[in-house]
């Protein structure tokens, strides 16, 4: 990515969301370098995909809804009804048909950043620990996943996963079944490796 194009996708995003998010994007790029650096992956579409992963995280539910419509992506029910899901899959689009980075590495990585996916790619693990692990994080248990992203990515996958399945399940909030099933194949895969 040039200078140019850093500068162009920057400065959108300091359009749309706050600074405390624009920061958080940042630090998320820059963990989807380090990450890819240890476990491979391609660190250039990976460091736009981390700065842009957030990019419909603070516009409004009509916005989303009118840009999914818009480009024919339909949402689950879950989906519309946990609205912090939603800004996932509208930011892939987003990316996609508005900023034209036509790009499945990316798209997929954005997409599934928040619930995860049974098969991910590397690089969807990537976004997906990042997102979990970036310098601007401060909650419960971050240095332990940090730790584990340090040793292996599917341990830290496996955690973090376990940590978002305990925390809504707490609350009463709905699991989606993408994030089930990455948990399910994460863990089985692991299993298998281990024997």
């Amino acid at each position: 990515m040039t200078e140019k194009d850093y500068n162009y996708y920057t400065g959108i995003l300091k359009q749309r969301l706050s600074e405390k998010r624009y920061y958080h994007s940042l630090c998320v790029a820059d963990s989807c370098v380090r990450l890819c650096e240890k476990y491979g992956g391609d660190k250039e579409k990976m460091y736009l995909a981390g700065l842009l992963h957030d990019i419909m995280k603070e516009a409004g539910k009509d916005k989303v809804f009118s840009l999914c419509k818009k480009y024919g992506y339909v949402m689950t029910e879950l989906e519309k009804r946990s609205h912090k899901l939603w800004h996932a899959p509208a930011g892939a689009v987003y990316v996609k048909y508005e900023l034209k980075i036509d790009d499945p590495v990316i798209f997929s990585a954005i997409k599934y950043h928040t619930t995860g996916r049974e098969n991910m790619t590397q690089e969807e693990k990537i976004l997906f620990i990042a997102d979990f692990i970036s310098a601007d994080r401060n909650y419960d248990d971050v240095d332990v996943i940090r730790s584990k992203a340090e040793i292996s990515l599917e341990d830290a996958m496996i955690y973090g996963l376990s940590y978002t399945i305990r925390d809504l399940s707490k609350r009463n909030i709905p699991i989606h079944p993408d994030t089930v099933a990455c948990y399910n194949d994460t863990v089985l895969k692991k299993d298998d490796r281990d024997y």
